[in-house]
């Protein structure tokens, strides 16, 4: 009796959503028509070059995000897309962008150096030759020794990481069994040991952060030239820059902080340490934007038809901003690109969705997703109460892509369990171009946890990883020849799809249980 009571819980479970998958209706001659356009009449290349080549680096509120900004919107309108805009979500604070930077060593001997200034930091006043001093101290108390002797000087701190040889191949791509593995994961419960360790992991970091920010207080004061940073990860010629500081509108010049290799940056800790004089030239010129300190997202969109759904809406995005030190190809004009190109093929089309399709372009994302957090917020629900406004019963869901050139596999569930049948039928055309899974899992990091975080449907696609995060994310190797041309038509091609499918749907996807209130700021 048991057994057999265990077999009919489970039909129970199981026939439902087979049930429901075999209902799901999908329109097949217009899914052919879209791979068709997609995959042979493809210009996501071209929009990438404007994102990246033309546009430059798109630090939010730089000069570079604004001119693919306004490349976006003009693109968008050219293709017959209404009420595209760059629409403010609240305050962000300075723009910043690099205008020069040289950095050689000198002494013992000449070399030059790949060298980034981090983020929203000042530059040197002019060209300076200093030497380099070593501060070995790991509290306000060991930084006393120190005091009156950083007037001109470069300063390097300790560090005991060592480059670390490679054994394996930058780029990948998810095999049978990790995909698998994916597509049989079980939602669980919040770890709360997890979250304690990272806690835990985030204090001693603060401790750490406190004293940096005091060496460079003192350092300021004291007139020092600048200070000197690496990483674990920069090493062969690829450098992890972010910001080096506050970027509010209220918030002081944040005192010169360059990015090294670990090469480089071993090189002069060791000479240092062994007593020989180290000298570097150094010649930083930063600029900050202050007349408009709003942040922008750009938004338009194709207006439904259908006179029940027309005022719903499926939204797709991904975040237009990117780090300094390249053209943030990967990270991510590529989900940008993308998602205009699926907005093209289906205005080339000429379909006429029941539901409006809404685009969504974001800034701020790599500050904490400020970009899509504020739209949200202004349009949906305020998180931090839960008071919802009448656009957040009117939404379908919003599908997203921000990790990589890598082409599609599958998407991630969110957690929401009831969209696992629909999606699983919306993938059977796409089964031919490697995209089959479905896991309840999820990635976190992108902006689609904006929506989620209000209790709307929001979905980050499955991506084959590439070179993601072993080179190109928030490094200076994040150009357009990163770009795989491939993956990048067929992530377009299936993104179109599932807009399609959404806006045409006769119910909006369904949604999981409303999540309580949250604080904001609340990390843990």
């Amino acid at each position: 009796m048991r057994k057999m009571y265990g077999i009919a819980l489970a039909l129970c479970f199981y026939l439902p959503q087979q049930l429901q998958a075999q209902e799901e209706k999908v329109d097949l001659a217009t899914i052919e028509k879209i791979k068709q356009e997609g995959l042979q009449h493809s210009q996501v290349m071209d929009i990438a070059f404007h994102l990246t080549d033309v546009s430059g680096a798109r630090l939010t509120a730089s000069p570079g995000f604004n001119r693919a900004g306004n490349y976006a919107v003009q693109q968008l309108t050219q293709w017959g897309l209404t009420d595209a805009k760059l629409d403010p979500w609240g305050e962000f604070g300075k723009g910043w962008e690099l205008q020069k930077s040289y950095v050689a060593l000198t002494a013992p001997y000449y070399r030059p150096l790949i060298a980034y200034p981090k983020a929203w930091c000042s530059g040197t006043n002019g060209a300076v030759n200093a030497q380099v001093i070593l501060v070995t101290a790991k509290d306000s108390t060991e930084l006393l020794q120190y005091k009156g002797k950083l007037a001109g000087k470069i300063i390097i701190t300790e560090r005991a990481d060592t480059v670390k040889l490679g054994f394996k191949a930058d780029g990948s791509r998810y095999t049978d069994e990790q995909l698998a593995k994916m597509a049989g994961a079980k939602l669980e419960p919040t770890d709360t040991a997890a979250m304690r360790r990272r806690r835990e992991m985030f204090m001693r970091g603060n401790g750490a952060m406190r004293t940096l920010t005091l060496l460079k207080e003192m350092a300021r004061a004291e007139g020092a030239a600048a200070i000197l940073s690496s990483g674990a990860k920069n090493q062969d010629g690829t450098l992890f820059t972010q910001g080096g500081g506050g970027y509010k509108a209220t918030d002081p010049e944040n005192f010169t902080d360059v990015m090294l290799g670990a090469e480089d940056y071993n090189t002069i800790l060791r000479l240092v340490k062994a007593g020989m004089p180290v000298k570097l030239d150094m010649d930083i010129q930063t600029k900050f934007h202050t007349a408009d300190t709003k942040g922008y997202n750009v938004i338009a969109e194709i207006k439904g038809t259908d006179p029940k759904l027309k005022d719903e809406v499926v939204m797709l995005g991904g975040h237009l901003d990117s780090w300094h030190t390249a053209t943030g190809a990967t990270d991510n004009a590529a989900g940008c690109a993308v998602m205009m190109e699926a907005l093209r093929i289906l205005k080339t089309l000429g379909v006429h969705p029941r539901r409006t399709i809404r685009i969504g372009l974001w800034s701020g994302e790599e500050e904490g997703l400020l970009g899509s957090r504020g739209y949200v917020k202004k349009t949906f629900a305020d998180p931090a109460n839960m008071q919802l406004l009448p656009a957040h019963e009117k939404f379908s869901s919003y599908f997203n892509i921000d990790n990589g050139t890598g082409k599609i596999r599958g998407i991630y569930l969110q957690g929401n369990e009831a969209c696992g049948p629909i999606f699983t039928k919306w993938l059977e055309p796409f089964h031919d171009l490697g995209a089959t899974t479905v896991t309840v899992g999820n990635t976190g990091g992108t902006d689609h946890q904006s929506f989620d975080a209000v209790g709307l449907p929001g979905f980050q696609f499955i991506q084959d990883p590439m070179e993601y995060d072993a080179r190109t994310h928030h490094s200076n190797m994040d150009s357009y020849d990163h770009l795989s041309p491939d993956d990048m038509k067929q992530i377009a091609t299936i993104v179109a799809g599932f807009v399609y499918n959404a806006a045409q749907r006769d119910a909006k996807l369904p949604r999981k249980e409303l999540p309580k209130p949250r604080p904001a700021g609340g990390m843990f």
